[in-house]
C-alpha cells in the first residue's frame, strides 16, 4: 500500500510523522463513513442480480458464486471496523484491513464473468458488463482516499471481464474488452488525481492549522510578555516615582531656605534637573493612560484665542532665547473640543516647532473652511524628508539625533498629538519640505461664539495675540494639613516643604494614626483644612479609599475635609478608578509649586480641580 500523506518536505521528520498520520486518519474516516450502507446495499444487489443471472442461465456455479459473496459480506459487516475513538497511530491497519477486505469481495466478484461471458449471451454480457463499470464508478468516489483500497477493488473484477471478454477472440468481444481497459485506466488515472488533491487539501488544512495554533501560542506567548513588561514598568515607575518624590521635595524647601544665598544656585540646577525628569516621567505616563483609554474628553465650545494665549505666554521666552520669531495669530473663531486635550497637543505641537528651528520662526494661526477650522503650525525648520514623514509618530523617534540628545526631548511628542487626534477626532495633517520647514494642520469643528467668563485676548498691531494685563489673586494656602503617607523618606520632606511655606503639617505613616489625628484636631478645635493622601499605602491598604473614609467617616460632628491624593501609579485599572472617583490626584515626583496651587485650591473652595494635563 502507498500512502501520500507523508510527501509534503519538512526539517523535522517527527512532524511529518504525525501530519501523515492525521491525513491518513481523514482518508480511513472517509471510507469508513459509508461502511454500514455500501455492505448492505452490496450485499443486497449481489443477491438481486444473481437470482436474475441464475434465472436466465440456470449455471449452478452462479448459486456457488452468490452464496461466496454474501459469506464475504456478512464477514465485512461484523468483523471489528474503525471508528472515531480509535488514535490516529492505528490509522494504518485499519487502511490495511478495508483495503484486504474490498480486494477479497473484487477477487470474487472477478470469477462472474467467467460464468456469464462463455455462454455468449450477449444481453446477459452487456448488463454484466454495466455492473462491474458502474462498481468500479462508485469505487472511485468512495475509496480514492486510499489507494490500496481503490486498486483492490477495481483491479480484480475489470480484469476479470476482460480477460473472459478477449478469451473470445472475436471481434465484439475484443472491443468491449479493449473498451473495458480504457474504462479502467481512466478511472484509476482519475481516482489517483482526486487522491492527490484530497491529500494535498489536507495537509494545507492541517498545516494552516499548526501554523494557526503556533501563532495563536506566539500571540498569548506576546500577550504574556507585555503583561508582564506592563507589570514590571508600572511597579518599576512607582519605585522610581517614589526616591524621585522625595528628592523634589527635599530640593523644594532647601530651594526655598537658600532663596537669597550663594548657594541657592545649586539647590535651582538641582530642581531642573528634577524637573526634567519628572517631565519625562510624566509625559510617559501620559501616553500610558491614552493607551489606556483612561482619559475621557469633555468637549465644549473653546475660544481660541484664549487657548492661544497661554499658549503664547509659555513659548515666547523659548523663541526669545533662540533669536526666533513666534507668532500667534487672532481670529475671533470658535472651536469643539475639550479644551484641556486640545492645549496639550497644540503645545506639543508648538515645542516640536521651535525644537527643529534653528532660523527664521514659527507662526500659529486659524481658519475657517466651511463647518471647520483649521488651526495651523508653521515654522521655518529642517523639515522631515518623505522617507521619515511616515516615523515621526512613533515613540521615540527623532529626526536627526541618534544620540539621543536629551535637549531635544524623548521623541513621545508628535505620538501623544496623534493619540490625541484619534481620541478627539480632530485630523492632523502634516506639509513639509527639507531645508524649507514644516507645517502641521489641526482640522477641528466650528463651533458658534459663545458667552464666556474667559478673559477675551486682544491682538497687537500686527494682528498677534498680545498678553492682557490682569490682576491674579492667589489662594491662600491652607494652614493645617494632615500627610498619610506609609514612606518616612516622604513624610520627613513634605514636612520639611510645608513647613518652609508657613504651613503647620501633621505626617502619619497608616490610617489609624490619621483617624487619631483627626480626632484630636477636632477636640483641640483646630481641624485640618487639607489631607494628602498617598495612593498605595503599606500592607496593601487602598489609600483612596482611606482617604474618602478619613474625609467622609463619623467624626462626632466633625466637618468633611478636601482630599488630595498623590501617586506614583501607572496601572491603567487603578487611574480609571481614581478618574472615576473624581478626587483630584496629582502625580509623583510633584512639582512643589503645582503641590501648593493645588493644595491652595482646594482648602479655598473646597472643590475638586483637574491639577494635571488630563484627567486620572
Amino acid at each position: 500500500m502507498s500512502f501520500q500523506a507523508t510527501a509534503v518536505a519538512s526539517s523535522d521528520p517527527s512532524a511529518d510523522h504525525t501530519l501523515g498520520q492525521r491525513v491518513l486518519r481523514e482518508h480511513v474516516a472517509s471510507v469508513y463513513d459509508t461502511y454500514i450502507v455500501s455492505t448492505l446495499t452490496h450485499m443486497a444487489f449481489v443477491m438481486v442480480f444473481g437470482c436474475i443471472i441464475y434465472s436466465q442461465l440456470r449455471n449452478l456455479s452462479l448459486l456457488f458464486w452468490i452464496g461466496g459473496l454474501v459469506i464475504a459480506d456478512i464477514y465485512v459487516f461484523f468483523t471489528p471496523r474503525w471508528t472515531p475513538l480509535r488514535p490516529a497511530r492505528e490509522s494504518a491497519y485499519w487502511a490495511r484491513k478495508i483495503s484486504r477486505m474490498v480486494t477479497l469481495v473484487s477477487m470474487i466478484t472477478a470469477v462472474v464473468p467467467w460464468l456469464i461471458v462463455p455462454y455468449d449471451n450477449l444481453p446477459m454480457t452487456s448488463l454484466l458488463m454495466a455492473v462491474i463499470v458502474g462498481s468500479c464508478a462508485r469505487a472511485a468516489q468512495s475509496l480514492w482516499p486510499l489507494k490500496s483500497a481503490l486498486f483492490g477493488y477495481t483491479l480484480p473484477m475489470s480484469l476479470g471481464l476482460i480477460t473472459a471478454l478477449a478469451w473470445q477472440g472475436d471481434g465484439l468481444h475484443l472491443f468491449l474488452a479493449a473498451a473495458g481497459a480504457a474504462y479502467l485506466l481512466l478511472t484509476l488515472r482519475a481516482g489517483i488525481g482526486q487522491h492527490r488533491l484530497l491529500t494535498e487539501s489536507l495537509m494545507l488544512r492541517f498545516e494552516n492549522e499548526a501554523l494557526a495554533a503556533r501563532l495563536g501560542e506566539q500571540i498569548a506567548a506576546t500577550e504574556r510578555a507585555s503583561e508582564e513588561k506592563t507589570r514590571f514598568l508600572g511597579t518599576a515607575s512607582h519605585d522610581l516615582r517614589q526616591p524621585l518624590h522625595a528628592i523634589a521635595l527635599f530640593g523644594a524647601a532647601l530651594e526655598n531656605e537658600l532663596r537669597d544665598r550663594p548657594e541657592g544656585r545649586n539647590a535651582e540646577r538641582l530642581m531642573r534637573a528634577v524637573n526634567a525628569l519628572g517631565a519625562s516621567l510624566d509625559t510617559m505616563l501620559d501616553v500610558s493612560r491614552l493607551d489606556a483609554g483612561v482619559i475621557t474628553p469633555v468637549p465644549q465650545p473653546v475660544q481660541l484665542d484664549a487657548l492661544f494665549l497661554p499658549l503664547n505666554h509659555t513659548f515666547s521666552a523659548r523663541a526669545e532665547q533662540k533669536q526666533l520669531q513666534l507668532r500667534v495669530r487672532a481670529s475671533g473663531l470658535w472651536v469643539h473640543s475639550d479644551p484641556q486635550l486640545l492645549h496639550r497637543m497644540l503645545s506639543n505641537l508648538m515645542d516640536n516647532a521651535l525644537k527643529y528651528t534653528a532660523h527664521g520662526g514659527v507662526t500659529v494661526m486659524a481658519r475657517e473652511r466651511g463647518d471647520s477650522v483649521w488651526v495651523e503650525v508653521r515654522d521655518t525648520g529642517i523639515g522631515i524628508a518623505p522617507e521619515q514623514s511616515g516615523r515621526i509618530f512613533e515613540e521615540f523617534y527623532q529626526i536627526n539625533n541618534p544620540g539621543r540628545d536629551r535637549s531635544r526631548g524623548l521623541g513621545i511628542g508628535l505620538s501623544i498629538v496623534q493619540r490625541l487626534s484619534r481620541l478627539l477626532g480632530h485630523p492632523v495633517q502634516m506639509h513639509s519640505r527639507p531645508g524649507r520647514g514644516t507645517h502641521f494642520r489641526v482640522v477641528l469643528p466650528l463651533a458658534g461664539a459663545q458667552a464666556s467668563g474667559l478673559q477675551p485676548a486682544f491682538p497687537s498691531e500686527t494682528g498677534d495675540l498680545a498678553p492682557v494685563p490682569q490682576r491674579r489673586i492667589a489662594p491662600p494656602l491652607p494652614g493645617r494639613v494632615l500627610l498619610l503617607d506609609d514612606e518616612l523618606e516622604i513624610r520627613e520632606a513634605m514636612v520639611g516643604l510645608l513647613r518652609s511655606h508657613a504651613i503647620d503639617a501633621h505626617a502619619v505613616a497608616d490610617e489609624a494614626g490619621a483617624a487619631a489625628a483627626l480626632q484630636k484636631a477636632h477636640g483641640e478645635g483646630r481641624p485640618f483644612d487639607l489631607l494628602l493622601c498617598d495612593y498605595r499605602l503599606a500592607d496593601g491598604v487602598d489609600g483612596l479609599d482611606a482617604g474618602l473614609r478619613l474625609c467622609q467617616g463619623p467624626g462626632e460632628g466633625r466637618a468633611e475635609i478636601p482630599l488630595l491624593l498623590i501617586t506614583g501609579e501607572t496601572s491603567p485599572a487603578r487611574l480609571q478608578r481614581v478618574r472615576e472617583s473624581q478626587v483630584p490626584v496629582l502625580f509623583k515626583p510633584v512639582v512643589a509649586a503645582a503641590l501648593l496651587q493645588a493644595m491652595a485650591e482646594l482648602a479655598g473652595s473646597k472643590v475638586a480641580a483637574r491639577p494635571s494635563m488630563v484627567d486620572a
